[in-house]
């Protein structure tokens, strides 16, 4: 045996462990043992799969973090958790409810009453014949492995009885054991084993700690039973959270906000384990706890390798992906997980029965209805098919996170703005030419204006695309036409430089080649749709960007696409939804917020037109078209008579108060003032005092204004018919005097 090398400990390593203070030894490394099979349970059940798939991708005993958690994403406050007293956790009574009690071999209900008697706690199953025990198998003051006094049990999981107690060598802190359902059953003993091998090897700060592995006499034959040491997590479960009720007795889901913002923070917990070549199996709301503002993945007894063909597999219904039992458990499978507990969370549904592995419809979900980025991320989350799925915890959260902006902004108003990490920004502010403002979008245009997918630096062709520095779509094409490898990426951006000239027919060739080196390449339909703009098809284009947008549910880019198709079919009001949606969320995307206000504008909607328009900031380059487009928009193809005195105020104002060149200044003087003229025709005499453009609200004094403008337009023309034609107008509206 050897002694172990900690500083003050007297203990010696067994099994890789001190048999005092519970640790591995300084320096050394925890060697994985051979995964056994775990056990069954009713709501975890185990599968034998060997089929594989080939996937295409305080107190001086309490040991609480004190740091203040980053739950919530920096986007959302999330209530927090009151750390739960370790002794105020257990239970008078510890007793496993009747209608819980199944055998651990057959999954046959056991333990039940009968005539008004109740249930045994301990006995045979009636149908194979194996023991089974619910009763707890320590006591309160017990001491397990000469280390770890027992206070009682604090809850009963799959696998048995959990308790509490504090470790006497390690300054009283306390620590949970988790026992066998029945210590008479090999399987079980191998599933804790298991359970010990994996969370030996995690290290992360989402992931609950293992501390030790013991074993302990059963107090009903002496046969040594083997118990978990854990960390102890002082909170609820998001089960817990969840239970409440509203007056009407119905489950009263959690906010949408919070519970994004509790998958946020788990994905990357998952995606570690990944990255250890592990899967979780049974992600769900029992398996997680907030304690204060941090959360905490815990029960790890199905982990298992993602190379393991032949261990049996823990699933939970309503939370498992359909594939699980004929195949084996992948990273696409944990993140089904992900997505449906997201969906138990945040709305009600029959999860285990009629929505067992299917999603309601919208219709019936007034939170899918009104979040359509949301309804779309589970979609995508929880497919039949796992190759539809996200492809990482990372991409998962990416795009969650997009969700989330979104949700937040449609909620309060507020703007999220964030980065993309797969698009880049909008090549061109379109639709932003004052000149005939606003005009109707050509879907040509939308080629080389819509945002281009950013390019995935782990491509061979990654650095020459980079180093490409011409802008000439031929001379792209020729450069990289002898590119060795011809990659994903070369191939794209050659098809996009064709569809940029006009040679769509060469550009379907390479989109197909394409697609048939990648199915799931959602870039094949993103330059699709261009290529189907530039023939002038918005409506197949909006097919493409459509698909675009069921894969990347938390991007901006396919959203503001889909918006412009349906502005070029005149289909305002679905556009509108879309304009709004991409520009309340974040300010990058300005096209957002010039196609908004044109779209209203023709359904009618001037107030919305010009708030949009007005909410353009003052950073951006695009801000004083904005505010000249928030000017016309009072008054543009618009009968005078039906103007309001305070709108022409609030216009006049607006002009004034922007910088700019005096011929531009004339220009919208005249437009405006023409515009006021035509009012104040039509309103004799019932001005409020109102004053436009220092001309005050009657023909007399706005025939003047326009006059001068008139005259000021003269004064800077370079054209002799131009100044003599602008001199005739001014001469034409000038007010009829005796002088």
């Amino acid at each position: 045996m050897t002694t172990c090398t900690r500083n003050g400990c007297t203990g010696t390593i067994q099994d890789g462990f001190c048999d005092v203070c519970g640790m591995a030894p300084v320096g050394t490394p925890v060697v994985p043992t051979p995964a056994p099979a775990p056990v069954s349970s009713r709501m975890s059940m185990p599968v034998s799969t060997r089929t594989g798939r080939g996937s295409r991708r305080g107190s001086t005993r309490s040991t609480r973090s004190t740091r203040r958690g980053r739950l919530g994403a920096g986007l959302v406050e999330v209530p927090p958790v009151p750390y739960r007293d370790p002794a105020s956790a257990v239970l008078a009574d510890p007793e496993v409810a009747e209608h819980k009690r199944f055998c651990g071999t057959c999954d046959t209900p056991v333990g039940r009453g009968r005539d008004g008697k109740p249930g045994r706690t301990e006995g045979f199953c009636p149908k194979c014949g194996a023991a089974y025990s619910f009763a707890p198998k320590l006591v309160a003051g017990e001491i397990v492995a000469g280390q770890y006094e027992v206070l009682g049990c604090i809850a009963h999981g799959g696998l048995g009885w959990i308790y509490l107690a504090h470790d006497r060598n390690v300054n009283d802190r306390w620590v949970v054991l988790k026992g066998l359902l029945d210590t008479g059953d090999a399987e079980a003993m191998a599933a804790a084993v298991a359970e010990r091998r994996f969370l030996s090897e995690v290290e992360h700060p989402n992931i609950v700690k293992i501390y030790n592995f013991v074993q302990h006499p059963d107090p009903r034959g002496g046969s040594m039973v083997g118990y978990i040491v854990m960390e102890y997590v002082g909170g609820q479960s998001l089960k817990q959270l969840r239970s409440e009720r509203d007056s009407s007795g119905h489950l009263r889901p959690l906010p949408i906000g919070q519970s994004i913002a509790y998958a946020l923070e788990v994905l990357p917990a998952l995606g570690y384990l990944h990255g250890k070549g592990l899967a979780y199996c049974d992600f769900k709301p029992d398996n997680v706890i907030q304690s204060e503002e941090q959360l905490k993945l815990i029960d790890l007894g199905a982990v298992r390798r993602l190379d393991d063909e032949d261990s049996a597999v823990y699933k939970t219904d309503g939370y498992c992906a359909p594939e699980i039992g004929d195949e084996t458990p992948s990273v696409d499978s944990d993140l089904y997980t992900v997505g449906r507990t997201l969906a138990v969370l945040t709305f009600n549904f029959d999860y285990v029965g009629a929505h067992r592995d299917t999603l309601p419809i919208a219709a019936d979900v007034p939170l899918l209805a009104r979040h359509d980025s949301y309804r779309r991320f589970l979609r995508r989350a929880t497919d039949h098919d796992p190759d539809r799925r996200f492809t990482s915890a990372e991409e998962m959260a990416e795009q969650l996170t997009g969700v989330l902006r979104e949700v937040l902004a449609t909620d309060d108003g507020k703007p999220r703005p964030g980065v993309s990490t797969v698009f880049g920004a909008e090549r061109k502010v379109f639709g932003t030419e004052l000149a005939g403002w606003p005009a109707p979008i050509q879907p040509s245009a939308l080629v080389a204006a819509l945002p281009v997918p950013r390019v995935d630096t782990t491509d061979a062709a990654s650095g020459l695309l980079a180093s490409v520095a011409t802008d000439d779509p031929a001379a792209l094409i020729e450069a990289l036409a002898h590119a060795r490898p011809s990659t994903a990426e070369a191939k794209l951006r050659i098809a996009r430089a064709r569809i940029e000239l006009g040679e769509l027919d060469d550009a379907a060739v390479l989109l197909e080649q394409l697609r048939q080196e990648d199915p799931w390449d959602w870039r094949v339909e993103w330059y699709r749709g261009l290529a189907a703009l530039a023939a002038g098809q918005p409506a197949q284009a909006y097919g493409y960007f459509d698909a675009v947008y069921d894969a990347l549910p938390g991007e901006a880019a396919p959203k503001l696409a889909i918006a412009a198709v349906l502005e070029c079919q005149d289909e305002f009001t679905k556009a509108a939804q879309f304009y709004d949606i991409v520009w309340r969320t974040g300010h990058a995307h300005v096209s957002a917020a010039f196609g908004l206000a044109r779209v209203l504008l023709r359904q009618g909607n001037r107030t919305g037109a010009v708030d949009g328009l007005a909410s353009v900031p003052a950073s951006s380059r695009h801000y004083l078209a904005a505010q000249l487009a928030a000017v016309r928009a009072r008054t543009h193809d618009r009968d005078p008579a039906e103007i309001v005195e305070e709108e022409l105020v609030e216009a006049s104002a607006r002009l004034e108060a922007l910088e700019l060149d005096a011929e531009r200044r004339a220009l919208m003087a005249v437009e405006l003032l023409r515009s006021a003229h035509g009012w104040a025709a039509a309103h004799r005499g019932r001005a409020d005092g109102g004053v436009v453009l220092g001309s005050p609200l009657t023909e007399r004094d706005l025939s003047r204004g326009l006059e001068r403008s008139y005259r000021a337009l003269a004064r800077l023309a370079t054209d002799k018919r131009q100044r003599v034609a602008l001199v005739d107008q001014a001469n034409a509206v000038r007010p009829v005097t005796w002088l």
